[in-house]
C-alpha cells in the first residue's frame, strides 16, 4: 500500500504516546504496582506491551509468570494502584506529545476526520480529549466499546466502519508495536512514530508502513502528500 496515492479521507489516532505524553507515567505506573503485588515489572515490558486493554497488560504477564489467570480481585487491586500512582504523578493530565497538536489541527482544516482508537479505560484522559485538542475528534474508540483490545484489530475496524470510509481512504498513526499490528491486521497504512523507548526496528518489524522520529516529521510527510 502507498500512502502518496491515496486519498486520505480519515485518520484514525493512538491515544497514549500519540496524543498525550503519558507513557513514561504509565510505566512507572505499572512498574510500580506490578511489583507492589509481587509481579516485578519493567518500563522495556510496559511499552511493549502498550495498547493492551488493563485486564490485558496485567493476564499476559500474570500467565507468563505463573501459567494461569489472575483473579479478578487481583486485577482489580493492581488497576486501582497504578492508577493512583498515576494521578499522583500526573495530576491526572500529562501533557501532549510535541507537534501532535499541529498535526491535528492541519488534518482538520484539510476536512480530513480525526479519530482516536485507543485500548485506554482511563475516563479522565478520553472525557478530556476533545477539550484539549479543540473538538478535532469525529469519533472515539475506547476498551469501553470492544470486545478484544489490541493487538486485535477489533479497535481499527470498529473505527473504519464507523468512519464509513473505504480502507484505501484511511490511514493510522501509532506509537506502539502492538498497536501497530492490530492496525495492519485489519488492513489500513499505518504511520508509526517513535515517541517511546523502544527501538524502530520494534515498530518495523511489526511491518508499519512508514516510521518516523517525532510528530514534526509526520506533519512534514502529510504536508507533502495532501499537497500533491
Amino acid at each position: 500500500m502507498n500512502c502518496e496515492n491515496m486519498k486520505i479521507k480519515a485518520v484514525f489516532f493512538d491515544q497514549d504516546g500519540v496524543l498525550y505524553n503519558s507513557m513514561p507515567y504509565h510505566a512507572e505506573s505499572w512498574a510500580w504496582a506490578m511489583t507492589k503485588h509481587g509481579l516485578p515489572y519493567t518500563a522495556m515490558e510496559c511499552y511493549r506491551n502498550e495498547g493492551r486493554t488493563s485486564t490485558g497488560v496485567i493476564q499476559e504477564h500474570y500467565r507468563q509468570m505463573f501459567g494461569t489467570d489472575a483473579t479478578p480481585e487481583l486485577i482489580e487491586a493492581i488497576y486501582k494502584d497504578k492508577n493512583e500512582h498515576f494521578t499522583e504523578m500526573t495530576g491526572g493530565f500529562p501533557g501532549i506529545i510535541p507537534d501532535v497538536d499541529k498535526v491535528l489541527q492541519y488534518l482538520h482544516s484539510q476536512g480530513i476526520q480525526c479519530w482516536v482508537v485507543t485500548g485506554s479505560g482511563q475516563r479522565n484522559l478520553i472525557n478530556a480529549l476533545n477539550e484539549t485538542f479543540d473538538n478535532v475528534f469525529t469519533g472515539i474508540i475506547s476498551s469501553f466499546d470492544v470486545k478484544k483490545g489490541k493487538p486485535d484489530p477489533e479497535p481499527y475496524l470498529k473505527a473504519w466502519e464507523r468512519s464509513g470510509f473505504k480502507k484505501e481512504e484511511c490511514i493510522v498513526v501509532e506509537n506502539a508495536p502492538l498497536g501497530v499490528r492490530a492496525a495492519k491486521a485489519a488492513g489500513l497504512f499505518t504511520c508509526a512514530v517513535n515517541t517511546g523507548i523502544l527501538p524502530d526496528s520494534e515498530l518495523e518489524a511489526e511491518h508499519a508502513d512508514k516510521v518516523f522520529p517525532n510528530m514534526a516529521a509526520l506533519l512534514a510527510y502529510l504536508t507533502a502528500i495532501l499537497s500533491v
